[in-house]
């Protein structure tokens, strides 16, 4: 590969990565703004105008880009790196504004580079996913070039990329110009898109939707990337694909089953489905791009199709969460959205092939080895730790936390924060409500995953809305069995999770629930969370119950023999726990039956819209 070759290709998946990274970053942000208007209120022009410049950044290739010129990529490379820096900020009013330029001048790149340089592409996208699992890998799923600290890596890198394109020698430049990707092509990359961004190219995603342990997934996944980037599989797929009507129809059919399989079944079948759904998605990668319909490009219409049917399904996937404050005919209708992308997607095998990967573009064989060597690496380090033990002073440390998704009140993401704040506290037992697991609104952050091993803590989580939000246990000590049952909701699915700790007798039952917001019939929730309960005991009960101690949801729960610490300690009035600024209601509570309190607190922490709760009993474990 020559010089120019290396440069290219170093190029476009940087920018690619930047790009997408761009879009999680704008779609997280875009929750806040769109949260407070809706539901906290109230509604500002903000958030119209907010939408509104997004979807104007997506409407400008299919205008601009008939200017472009090959040499005016470079630039648009400098322009996305640059903004891209402003990524690293945690303050949500930055991020947007440095996400909207680096969509910007990433979708003109890629509808330039599309045209003009195509056969860097397949590669560019791959080695980008791949980038993009490696920092989510390192992070915990949580992206470590989100972070502060990786601020001057990234100016670094904006640096070489500058320089490596001052030094490039003229030669082939205009490989693939006058051949441009169509309308069917941009539906295609817009399924492409939302699939891999949103949950294929994301181990946390497929971990969760397939029940099967992220240790396990996230290596797999990444190596099933990192192959395609192989120029045997990736110039033998090209030439496939172009010669074998049937083989794209084959992987259109197996993307579509998978997704099923992996939406409704669990386990084996739904990991190896969603597997082979991955494998299909860049297979129709191969295929779309290696389309052309014109000599006059009009890729920038492809483009701004592609980001526009993007804009749409995850605002549809948005609404399958969000569904009792929305459009209440999304509750559980995930699955729908993702069919659609499917069906976009396999629009590729309706194309033309006209186009191949470049003959003379190969990534070298050192390129090769360093990826294995770093995948060996990455598998090392995902490899499961060891869970602390539970506290033997005689006492230990329940809590309840409401953890916003990982936001505080002004949707800086803080997870690290609560962490602080669990560690901080020396909890034992943690019952966490509004828990994210891989949705674009949060980062695609895994919360459970992430705090589970940040604090070296196991975790049970059980997901009540599509597969990735739900409410779970952090506790210390030895994987237990763990319970749970879906409580019966007229709005936002939730439920109820137990264990049993210790190896004394008696065992400690840890129970922790989540309970619906007006309109819910909450009365029926507690009936069937104290029925899940039982007579068992001792126990601890704790949770947002969204109810105050006067409310018939507190009184059933004592009529069970529970007892609430901060009444047992005499300290009245208890503090509130809602909101975490200037808090107003007592709705977090960490009941106990048959245990002694010994100390009872609310955390003054604002990592989160609520504050925790801990309560500090005799037991023994």
């Amino acid at each position: 590969m020559s010089r120019n070759q290396t440069y290219r290709f170093v190029e476009v998946s940087s920018v690619l990565l930047f790009f997408m990274q761009a879009l999680k970053v704008m779609f997280s942000v875009l929750f806040g703004i769109i949260y407070d208007g809706v539901f906290e209120g109230p509604f500002t022009t903000w958030l119209v105008i907010s939408v509104v410049l997004l979807l104007l950044v997506f409407l400008f290739p299919a205008f601009l880009s008939r200017y472009l010129r090959h040499q005016h990529l470079r630039i648009l490379a400098f322009v996305t790196a640059a903004c891209r820096i402003a990524l690293c900020v945690n303050v949500a009013e930055i991020r947007y504004w440095g996400a909207l330029i680096t969509l910007l001048a990433g979708a003109l790149y890629l509808a330039g580079s599309l045209g003009y340089q195509r056969q860097y592409a397949t590669m560019g996208f791959l080695s980008a996913l791949s980038l993009d699992q490696i920092f989510r890998i390192l992070g915990y799923t949580y992206d470590i070039s989100l972070r502060l600290e990786w601020l001057p890596v990234q100016v670094l890198w904006m640096v070489l990329l500058f320089v490596g394109g001052t030094r490039l020698k003229r030669g082939d430049e205009e490989l693939g110009a006058g051949v441009g990707l169509g309308i069917k092509s941009g539906l295609a990359m817009g399924g492409f898109l939302f699939l891999q961004t949103s949950l294929l190219s994301l181990p946390n995603g497929v971990a969760r939707w397939s029940s099967v342990q992220y240790e396990w997934i996230a290596p797999i996944l990444l190596f099933l990337t990192l192959l395609f980037l192989h120029p045997t599989i990736s110039l033998g797929l090209d030439h496939l694909l172009g010669s074998r009507t049937w083989i794209r129809a084959v992987s259109a059919i197996i993307l579509m089953l998978g997704l099923m399989l992996g939406y409704f079944c669990s386990g084996f079948l739904a990991v190896i489905s969603l597997l082979l759904a991955h494998i299909a998605s860049i297979s129709l990668l191969f295929a779309f791009l290696r389309t052309g319909e014109s000599t006059t490009p009009p890729t920038g219409s492809s483009v701004t199709v592609a980001l526009v049917l993007f804009l749409l399904l995850n605002f549809l996937n948005a609404f399958a969460f969000t569904y009792p404050y929305t459009l209440p005919a999304l509750r559980e209708m995930g699955w729908v959205v993702y069919l659609a992308a499917g069906i976009f997607l396999g629009l590729a095998i309706f194309q033309k092939m006209t186009l191949g990967a470049e003959p003379g573009f190969r990534i070298p064989t050192m390129a090769i080895i360093a990826l294995l060597v770093l995948w060996i690496a990455v598998s090392v380090f995902l490899w499961p730790l060891k869970a602390s033990g539970l506290s033997t002073s005689g006492t230990i440390r329940v809590a309840t936390y409401n953890i916003h998704y990982g936001y505080d009140d002004d949707w800086h993401f803080t997870l690290d924060k609560i962490a602080q704040t669990i560690e901080m506290n020396d909890c034992d037992v943690v019952a966490m409500q509004e828990v994210d697991t891989g949705r674009m609104t949060s980062y695609l952050v895994d919360d459970a995953h992430y705090l589970a091993r940040t604090l070296k803590m196991n975790v049970a989580y059980l997901p009540t809305v599509e597969h990735l939000t739900g409410i779970g246990i952090l506790y210390r000590g030895p994987k237990v069995v763990e319970e749970f049952q879906l409580l019966s909701s007229l709005q936002e699915q939730t439920g109820i999770i137990g264990l049993t700790l210790g190896d004394s007798s008696p065992s400690l039952y840890v129970y922790g629930t989540w309970l619906g917001l007006g309109n819910e019939d909450t009365e029926l929730q507690i009936r069937e969370a104290l029925r899940f309960i039982g007579d068992r005991s001792p126990a601890t009960f704790g949770g947002d119950f969204n109810a105050d101690p006067e409310s018939p949801v507190a009184q059933a729960i004592r009529e069970d023999d529970f007892e609430d610490p901060f009444t047992m300690l005499e300290i009245i009035p208890a503090p509130f726990t809602s909101p975490a600024i200037q808090p107003r209601h007592r709705i977090d509570f960490v009941w106990l039956r048959d245990l002694q309190a010994e100390d009872a607190w609310v955390s003054e922490s604002l990592a989160s819209d609520h504050r925790m709760v801990v309560v500090e009993v005799k037991y023994q474990p």
